[in-house]
């Protein structure tokens, strides 16, 4: 997740220079390819069943196909702040879902851990509000009411497929290896992009683009697609879903961290409450049974 919020960070040059759709189909051939040798079964994994096929489309088109198109869009038609505030829903639909479909038992300090997450990460994105008047109230002028409700809509879809990538995910790890799982679900999202992405190839002037953005490419493509998927399937084969979902915390914490070590942005107070809030999440959702029992008492 922190590498997530750091190459969302740094994205931004890529979606100024390339259509959402072109870009995501060139995201996944990049990563597909560097995971050609992952593809292949290993001799101690099962065939794959209907369901477990199943599970790893819908995780690709949710996790990865309408995730990345729902984020970049309702980003543009509503404003950062806004999608700061509607994204902090993440840990919290991870819980329910997981409670609901995996028929997880959700410890009452996860729950705890949610609530911190989320006020922390909303705290933090009201306070980005001192710092971007001015580009909200552009912002609002060149977008119309009936436009942005669409937006909030688009943002919400995108939590909610977040919430969902995680959940199947954990499914998935008890029948697959990371690797496997990863380069598979990179495989459909590659299929659902590239009827577009070709479209979108047709008039496109690559040799515009300068070399600088296609390393950048590469590097969030290689981020997007291969390390970081398996670093999280791979953590969820160990860790309950729902316990699993309130690091997504990290996901706008590192993309903030990246904004004042990178980019020279100022911490507020009120940032600082809402870090302290969000690592106080990891904190109470990775604390050992025991331990987080005797610092209740």
């Amino acid at each position: 997740m922190s590498l997530v919020g750091s190459y969302v960070a740094l994205s931004k040059p890529l979606a100024a220079a390339f259509p959402v759709l072109l870009l995501a189909w060139m995201r996944f051939g990049i990563g597909g390819a560097a995971m050609l040798s992952w593809l292949k079964k290993p001799p101690e994994e099962p065939p794959l069943t209907g369901q477990i096929r199943a599970l790893l489309f819908l995780q690709a088109l949710l996790g990865n196909f309408l995730f990345t198109v729902c984020m970049i869009y309702g980003v543009s038609l509503t404003s950062a702040t806004s999608a700061g505030v509607i994204m902090a829903c993440i840990p919290a639909c991870v819980a329910l879902m997981s409670w609901f479909f995996l028929r997880e038992r959700v410890a009452p300090r996860t729950w705890v851990a949610v609530a911190c997450a989320v006020i922390g990460i909303g705290l933090f994105a009201l306070s980005k509000q001192e710092h971007s008047a001015q580009a909200s109230n552009v912002l609002e002028s060149q977008n119309t009411s009936n436009l942005q409700w669409l937006g909030y809509a688009l943002l919400l879809c995108a939590s909610v497929c977040e919430a969902a990538y995680s959940v199947i995910g954990k499914k998935l790890t008890g029948a697959l290896g990371p690797k496997r799982i990863t380069s598979l679900i990179n495989l459909w999202g590659f299929a659902l992009s590239t009827p577009f992405g070709l479209y979108l190839a047709l008039d496109f002037d690559f040799a515009a683009v300068p070399w600088g953005t296609w390393l950048l490419l590469l590097l969030y493509a290689l981020a997007a697609c291969m390390w970081t998927v398996w670093l999280w399937m791979t953590g969820l084969r160990a860790v309950p879903a729902a316990q699993g979902g309130v690091f997504t915390v990290l996901l706008p914490v590192s993309a903030a961290l990246v904004g004042v070590l990178v980019l020279g942005e100022r911490f507020t107070t009120l940032q600082l409450l809402a870090f302290g809030l969000a690592l106080a999440s990891v904190v109470l959702a990775t604390l050992p049974s025991r331990l987080a029992l005797r610092v209740g008492r």
